[in-house]
């Protein structure tokens, strides 16, 4: 998919008048050298949850599955889900990890219809949905111990790393940490793969802190959301109202607290250097329309150029663009992200 020189530029005035929307502030602002100028403001916050929920936290929140917890040797309580009945010998197991500011849920459309084929595990990161929150080390690396640490917990001694987005990131630092656990990679439009300069970097850690999450009002909320889509689907709804229930949870400033520090993360831990010593096999499926990737305040490029220099810097990796698609690829265009892991994995033979 080719885009002109006006296109390129409808499309950033596009993304950009809607990063302006979402930041409340002017085009010019979001760009490194005048960072130190954006204006904050902490607007009224509408109380929107019941007392019963508002009691109960994170934990009030309505998974599609039946939720486990695990505690790891470093005090987290670990959220996660186990799927399907692929347990048997030739049985293939996919671990799901979720994107920044995600949960488990962003996978239910994936999960439901592979589960008959392989075994799904899915994880609430530490600081995200029904795992505890706190005050943790946040990294790439502390993220890539946590699904070790649940793999222990569960006997997994290999499987197949699924993650989206920041999730991709963590399943590429779990592959290099621990070649030896990690089978096979699926990357559904993944971070890790752009090049950002020191400037960019520290702009990023300035632009993005545990306040300024902590204070966006709803409508900003919703065009985040919206970024994430090439059209974005109606059953979207039930996340929003969980990301503004979550607004009077009793933890909710330890998760703000974890959102920016996985920001940090991502860019203190960068992988693109990296990619040439990843040797599991691995799919990367690319949303067409993906408005995240590249950056689209720091960097020109299509979603395409990313997706294909993470091709061609993977080895043993092929790589999937899928058309009428946005960042969040499992969620909006299910079937072809579903189809397009059976035909990458074997599926399930049964033990006789």
């Amino acid at each position: 998919m080719k885009y002109s020189l006006l296109q390129r530029g409808a499309r950033f005035k596009r993304v950009a008048d809607m990063w302006r929307a979402f930041l409340g502030t002017t085009t010019s602002s979001l760009l490194p050298s005048a960072a130190h100028k954006t204006a904050t403001s902490k607007p009224t916050l509408p109380i929107i949850t019941s007392l019963e929920d508002s009691e109960h936290g994170f934990s009030s929140l309505r998974y599609p599955f039946s939720v486990n917890t695990v505690q790891l040797s470093n005090g987290v309580t670990l959220a996660y889900i186990d799927e399907g009945t692929a347990h048997g010998v030739n049985g293939e197991t996919i671990i799901f990890l979720h994107g920044l500011g995600s949960y488990i849920p962003a996978w239910s459309k994936n999960i439901g219809a592979l589960r008959e084929q392989y075994r799904c595990i899915a994880l609430d990161f530490p600081g995200y949905g029904k795992s505890s929150k706190g005050e943790y080390p946040f990294s790439m690396e502390f993220y890539a111990d946590t699904v070790k640490e649940l793999m222990d917990a569960l006997n997994i001694y290999k499987a197949t790393l699924c993650g989206h987005s920041m999730g991709g990131q963590v399943a590429m630092t779990a592959a290099l940490r621990h070649p030896e656990r990690v089978k096979q990679l699926i990357l559904v439009d993944p971070a890790g793969l752009e090049q950002f300069s020191a400037r960019e970097t520290s702009w990023m850690r300035n632009a993005v802190t545990a306040k300024g999450i902590a204070s966006t009002p709803e409508y900003r909320l919703r065009l985040a959301y919206r970024l994430n889509f090439y059209r974005m689907p109606s059953d979207t709804e039930p996340m929003i109202q969980d990301r503004l229930a979550m607004r009077s949870f009793k933890d909710f400033d330890l998760h703000c607290y974890a959102l920016a520090k996985s920001v940090h993360a991502m860019i203190d831990a960068p992988v693109i250097e990296r990619l040439p010593e990843i040797s599991q096999q691995t799919l990367i499926l690319f949303g067409e329309n993906d408005t995240l990737i590249p950056n689209p305040l720091l960097h020109w490029g299509r979603p395409v150029d990313v997706a294909r220099f993470g091709a061609s810097s993977i080895q043993n990796s092929r790589l999937v663009m899928i058309p009428k698609c946005g960042h969040f690829a499992q969620f909006e265009q299910p079937e072809a992200v579903n189809n397009a892991i059976r035909a990458f994995l074997p599926a399930l033979h049964p033990v006789e």
